[in-house]
């Protein structure tokens, strides 16, 4: 049995480029609650955790937090992730 292999030119990236709609504008959806573990983008601090504790929203889209090893902190939504 000879099994031949033979080049395919396909790009993955190209294919989902043209997959997406022209119109289309990626939005976030995903709504967050209080008593939530999140993960920071950046620490505070180089001696606390990576992740923050959701404790009330303070306006949309800012909450107050608390992360180990530094304490309360308020936090934009841009700050943090699943």
């Amino acid at each position: 049995m000879v099994l031949q292999l033979a080049p395919v030119s396909f790009s993955v990236e190209s294919e989902v480029q043209n997959s997406i709609p022209a119109n289309w504008t990626p939005v976030c959806h995903i709504t967050y609650n209080r008593d939530s573990w999140v993960k920071l983008n950046q620490s505070p601090s180089e001696y606390s955790d990576s992740e923050a504790l959701l404790l009330c929203e303070k306006t949309s889209g800012v909450w107050i937090s608390w992360v180990a090893g530094y304490g309360e902190i308020i936090l934009d939504k841009s700050e943090f992730y699943c």
